[in-house]
This record gives structure tokens, sequence and C-alpha cells, in this order.
């Protein structure tokens, strides 16, 4: 058994972490494509491939962001990092503002762009990982101090978490608020310093849950699917309806019923079950293992980081595409209290798409330098 996991691990070490990582991508990309030319015909009845068309004009942006950020020198790019994070705490205020946010379903977080709509809270989870990245690598003699490594990055992270928090939006907040006291933590901030802020945060979020009914009540439905199944639960039961329909192989492409209006947010946040159901058990053990095999790649790669900015860089951008994929396959297959957070790569929906190009155009930037050997000049020697 041993030998076994031995020959695995050399044959997983063997292959081309960018390599890797690029074809996961590509592969997820593509099958949300796919997916959604069943999962969104609903979405408007007169064009029933209106959700694959905007998702194609999407993509079609979200590459050459992708590909500028993978050759980009994020080095160079430092010494913006102050006005990108500006800009991005920007764009959270203005959505606020009646006239320019859009708001849907109760939810201000939008806004309007004519043809397309910007998401504002996607990005600034990447100005939140950029400037912690960069603050901290600056800071490294002071990063066990009360005051630079713990008061400093706490302002940084409440900004962004708290705008997003007041659009509603706690699932995103807490992402966010997890992926920033992580980079603190790798970064050797004091446990002691970080302990009591993550208490008082959880039970603040808690407190504030408590507070609101309806999502006070999404956590009483998750724990009792069967008996809410008409009312808050109704999303979460249809789901696992189709994950039972679909069994091992699936219905077939476009053959489900959940998409047909049975299941709100098919497109979106529930497309995991669509995919469940046309495609089987199969597809989605596959999605899975493909999110698995990004992660483990990057985390393996993380040790040949030569610095603490690229080490931190390249995991903030790992961490907010895995959290966000767990979240959302937790949430699909109700181990997590429902939480609308749409599925990396495969979702409908054009700012995570951008950013989810954006992060794993940064994993790739860093690993495509790391896995390259230094020269060693004579004079070094």
């Amino acid at each position: 058994m041993r030998a076994r996991l031995r020959a695995f691990s050399g044959y997983f070490s063997a292959v081309n972490p960018v390599l890797a990582v690029v074809v996961c991508a590509a592969a997820l990309t593509i099958l949300g494509l796919v997916v959604l030319t069943s999962a969104g015909s609903s979405l408007n009845s007169s064009d029933p491939y209106f959700a694959f068309r905007r998702q194609l004009l999407w993509l079609l942006i979200a590459l050459p962001c992708g590909v500028a950020a993978a050759f980009v020198n994020w080095e160079a790019l430092r010494k913006f990092v102050w006005p990108i994070f500006g800009f991005a705490v920007l764009l959270l205020v203005l959505v606020k503002i009646p006239s320019i946010g859009l708001e849907i379903n109760g939810a201000r977080r939008w806004l309007d762009l004519g043809p397309m709509r910007l998401q504002p809270s996607e990005f600034s989870k990447l100005a939140l990982v950029f400037v912690l990245a960069h603050y901290l690598c600056l800071n490294q003699r002071g990063v066990k101090t009360f005051w630079k490594g713990f008061v400093i990055p706490c302002v940084l992270i409440g900004m962004v978490a708290g705008l997003v928090l007041l659009q509603p939006d706690f699932g995103t907040a807490a992402l966010t608020g997890t992926i920033g006291f992580v980079m603190m933590y790798l970064c050797g901030v004091r446990v002691r310093f970080l302990a009591p802020i993550v208490i008082a945060g959880i039970v603040g979020f808690f407190t504030l849950v408590y507070l609101d009914p309806v999502r006070m009540q999404r956590i009483t439905s998750f724990l009792d699917v069967e008996a809410n199944r008409a009312g808050s639960a109704y999303q979460l039961h249809q789901g696992l309806l189709a994950y039972g329909v679909g069994g091992v192989d699936g219905v077939g492409l476009g053959q489900g019923r959940q998409q047909m209006a049975f299941l709100p947010e098919a497109h979106t946040d529930f497309i995991f079950p669509i995919i469940g159901e046309e495609l089987g058990a199969v597809c989605t053990i596959g999605i899975v293992a493909l999110f698995a095999v990004y992660f483990l790649t990057v985390a393996r790669q993380l040790k040949n980081a030569p610095n603490l900015f690229e080490f931190l860089l390249c995991t903030g951008a790992l961490l907010c595409v895995i959290g966000q994929a767990v979240i959302n396959m937790g949430v699909v297959t109700g181990m997590f209290p429902t939480k609308g957070m749409s599925l990396p790569f495969i979702s409908y929906g054009g700012s995570n798409l951008v950013l989810v190009f954006l992060l794993t155009g940064i994993i790739v930037n860093c690993m495509r330098k790391w896995s390259r050997p230094l020269a060693i000049h004579a004079r070094e020697l």
C-alpha cells in the first residue's frame, strides 16, 4: 500500500503544476458552459441560450484578464497597491448609493453598467489579498507587534468585510474575513492577538444572523430540511431531489426537470444539483476531484515561494477560489446553511468568472517563476 502511495505521489510530482492548474480551470469552465445550455434555459423563455451566450461573452473578457495576470510583474505592481485597494473600497461604497447601486432581492451588491452588471465585492477580495500580501511582507519585522502586525491588517480586513456585510452579504463577508485572518496567521501574527478578535467576530456574526429573521430561518431550515421543504428549505430540498433523480450517470443533458423553474437560482448558486441530476454522481465527483487537484497542486508548490509576498499572494488567491467552491458545494449538499455563493468557473455570473480567472492567473504567474531554476553566476559563488 505504501509503495502504491509513493508511486502515486511520484506521478503527481512529475506533472507540470502550471499545466495541471490550467487544465483543471479549463475543464471546469467548459463544463460550466455546457451545463448552462440547460440550466440557463429558464432564464429567458424566448431565448434558451441566453445564459450561455452571456457567459461566453464574459469568458471572452475573463480569458485575457487571466492571461494578463499570469504574465504581469506583480512585484512591480506593488507600487500601485494602495490606489488599487482604495478604488476597490470606493466601489463598495458606491454600491450603497441608491442612484448608482442596483438592488435585487433586497440586496444592493451590483453596479449597473448598462449591458452588464459589476459586483464589486468579488474584486474587493483580490484587492484585499494583494494589499495584505504587500503590507505583511513590507512589515515582516513588525508582524509580531500589536500595532503593525495586528491592528493595521485588521483595519484593512474590516474595511472590506464591513462594507460587504452592509450590502448585505454575510457569506462573502465571512469568507473575506477568514482569508484575511489566515494570511495574518501564516505570516506569523501572534495567536494571542488573533484569537480574541476571531472569537468576537464569530459571536458578532451569529448575533447578526440571530437578529435577522430571514437568515435565522435559513439556519433552522438547514437543520431540518424535510420539515421545511415547502417553505424556507424548498430550494435545498429540490436540490437534494435532483441528486437522487440523477443517480450515478444522470438523466441526460437537457433532460432534467429542476432547471424548469422548480429549482430557484439553478443557473447560479444551485448549478451543482443540476449537474448531479443531468450528468450524475460521476460528473459531480469529477468536479470535486478537479478542485482537489487544483488545491493540492498549488498547495504543494507553496514551499517553493522565494519570498513572503509571493507566498501570501498565491495563498490568498488559492483560498479565494477553493474557499468559495467548498462553501457552494457544502451548501447545495445540505452540509452548510443555505447561502448564495456561486461555484467558481461553473456558475453563471460575469464578475465571479473574471475574478477566478484573475486569481488563477496570479497562481500560474507565481508557479511559472517558481518552477524555473535560478541562474547562478560565477561572481555569486
